[in-house]
């Protein structure tokens, strides 16, 4: 079953975002705290959106996205963050049902792209996202700003 995510949620959401970073081999660079989840996805004027994978009452899996925008194509998309479904669960559907609902919604607002970065080295992932007819964007580079070279910048006169 997929559903919206609702703030008795945000703990194994967090949990989740720290499993996946670790496989990812970043859990080191894991900041975020339960509540800054809370407030990003359920505050006053929430920032990004979630949607939860469960199974016999238990949550096994998230999509965290939020609002992009094509100037080429005047209409917004959705930029989905991080999509993750336990191990133990992984192969029963749930991360294409996750994909399929946010496709959904892509469709029913007129939103024209799902987008979403994987690292070159998940094969898995790949994978399973090409199956689903996604395709690489290999002529672009993600370029990040962070930490003291996003201070620096914000400094300049």
């Amino acid at each position: 079953m997929i559903r919206t995510a609702v703030p008795d949620d945000v703990p194994v959401i967090h949990a989740m975002v720290r499993e996946l970073a670790e496989y990812e081999k970043a859990l080191h660079e894991v900041r975020a705290t339960e509540e800054q989840l809370r407030t990003a996805l359920f505050g006053d004027h929430p920032a990004a959106f979630a949607h939860v994978a469960e199974e016999t009452g238990e949550v096994i899996g998230f999509a965290l996205w939020f609002l992009n925008f094509s100037t080429w194509r005047g209409v917004h998309g959705i930029y989905l963050e991080d999509l993750y479904v336990r191990p133990e669960r992984r192969g029963g559907g749930h991360g294409k049902a996750l994909l399929t609902e946010l496709a959904r919604i892509c469709v029913d607002r007129g939103y024209e792209r799902l987008e979403w970065s994987v690292l070159d080295w998940n094969k898995p992932s790949i994978d399973f996202y090409r199956s689903l007819g996604a395709t690489p964007q290999d002529e672009w580079t993600v370029h990040r700003l962070t930490d003291k070279a996003l201070t620096t910048l914000a400094a300049r006169p």
